[in-house]
């Protein structure tokens, strides 16, 4: 058997919690080379690195006319397909383990979560991801490790499969409608995991440049001096209306460009009121 190994994070994204390197998700008996790619890339969009293939069963597609079969034996590479559907993640799939047997894709995991929409004859209530994740990040974060098993497209996990796993888990949706595309829901359960980390993203957060109290003065005065000169202020009560502008501004606590925005406003309307 092989040693189930986790990604090096080190070599990743350091920023990462590194309870996600403990986390593998394990594609059993894939069919489709583009939904292996595409579960790369929703894989690592989520900040999961860890991916094991099970005796992969690959169908011809217009892009892959001739698969590669897969011999337990032999050495197996992925078609380019699914180096193409991967997009940036062609890491996950040339560091992912491909083995013959779910067991041996389990055999170090302490909790491993079979993805199912079928009523079985078993005894373990399925969690929803949502409900599933606090345990996941609570032994990963115990460096233990944890697999989600997806099964193959057309049918799923086989009983057998099923029971190798010690937990359930499903994904609720449309009943008229349950179609769920296996990359699809490697998506929906990675996101689910990594929304639960303390993670925090300052990727889109723009630095913030609040301005002193002084320029607000000062742009309360320029208000006041373009309304009296626009006439604004007739029979209306001046100081009444700056304090409540004033207060708009307190409350949004206004930022350099925005001050700029508008100082740069009331020097256009005063030039054309001269």
């Amino acid at each position: 058997m092989q040693i189930l190994k986790s990604f090096d994070y080190n070599a990743k994204m350091d920023t990462l919690p590194q309870s996600l390197s403990q986390i593998h998700i394990v594609l059993c008996r894939p069919s489709h080379p583009a939904n292996i790619g595409g579960a790369a890339r929703a894989m690592k969009t989520m900040g999961l690195f860890n991916l094991t293939i099970v005796a992969p069963q690959l169908i011809a597609t217009p892009m892959t006319q001739n698969p590669p079969e897969y011999l337990s034996n032999q050495a197996f590479r992925l078609p380019d397909e699914s180096y193409t559907l991967a997009s940036g993640a062609v890491d996950i799939l040339d560091n992912a383990r491909i083995v013959p047997t779910l067991q041996d894709a389990l055999g170090d995991c302490v909790v491993s979560y079979a993805l199912t929409s079928r009523r079985r004859e078993l005894n373990i209530p399925p969690k929803t991801p949502r409900e599933a994740v606090p345990e996941i990040l609570s032994f990963a974060n115990k460096n233990q490790q944890v697999a989600i098993v997806f099964g193959n497209e057309r049918f799923g996990l086989d009983i057998n499969e099923v029971a190798l796993c010690n937990r359930l888990m499903t994904i609720n949706g449309n009943p008229d409608y349950f179609s769920l595309n296996l990359s699809q829901a490697v998506q929906v359960v990675a996101y689910e995991i990594f929304s639960q980390t303390s993670f925090i993203n300052n990727i889109l957060q723009t630095e913030e440049q609040f301005v002193p109290q002084g320029e607000i003065d000062g742009l309360i005065s320029h208000f006041d001096e373009i309304m009296n000169k626009i006439g604004f202020f007739e029979r209306r009560n001046s100081e009444r209306l700056l304090r409540r502008i004033r207060r708009i501004f307190d409350r949004n606590g206004l930022q350099r460009e925005e001050i700029d925005i508008l100082r740069g406003f009331l020097k256009t309307v005063g030039q054309r009121t001269k």
